[in-house]
């Protein structure tokens, strides 16, 4: 039996999920895409040295930071239609994360703000819990 049955496939490969992150952040670090998309800092360098070698991506040093420019202007890959442009993909999968973000709702929630958290022992009174004290 699978250990997850819900992380057994997925529509997008690694490699859109990984453009799609850095659609979303072009100054956004190795590591924290990998965090992102469920695979290793080496896994990412892996597909970003590959969509820069196929010219999808540009990498520019600022510092000791890596900044990313994607030409959305290119075909997608192996697509049956190759009028679709990497910027058509990257329109419509921004615009579904950022619907799912919302909870599945096109509008705006009222706060915005979370609820500050409440201490563990306030937490257990309310729920009849009484914590003992550490000494």
């Amino acid at each position: 039996m699978a250990r997850d049955e819900s992380r057994t496939w997925s529509f997008l490969t690694t490699h859109a999920r990984v453009l799609l992150c850095i659609a979303e952040d072009p100054g956004i670090r190795l590591r924290e895409i990998g965090d992102g998309v469920g695979i290793t800092e080496r896994a990412v360098h892996r597909i970003v040295v590959g969509l820069a070698a196929a010219g999808y991506i540009s990498r520019t040093r600022i510092g000791r930071r890596t900044h990313y420019t994607i030409q959305s202007h290119l075909p997608v890959p192996d697509s049956a239609d190759r009028s679709r442009s990497v910027g058509d993909l990257l329109a419509i999968l921004a615009a579904h994360v950022s619907y799912a973000k919302s909870g599945g709702s096109r509008r705006p929630s009222k706060s915005t703000t979370p609820a500050p958290a409440r201490p563990r022992r306030e937490r257990a009174a309310r729920r009849g819990v009484v914590a003992p004290k550490r000494v």
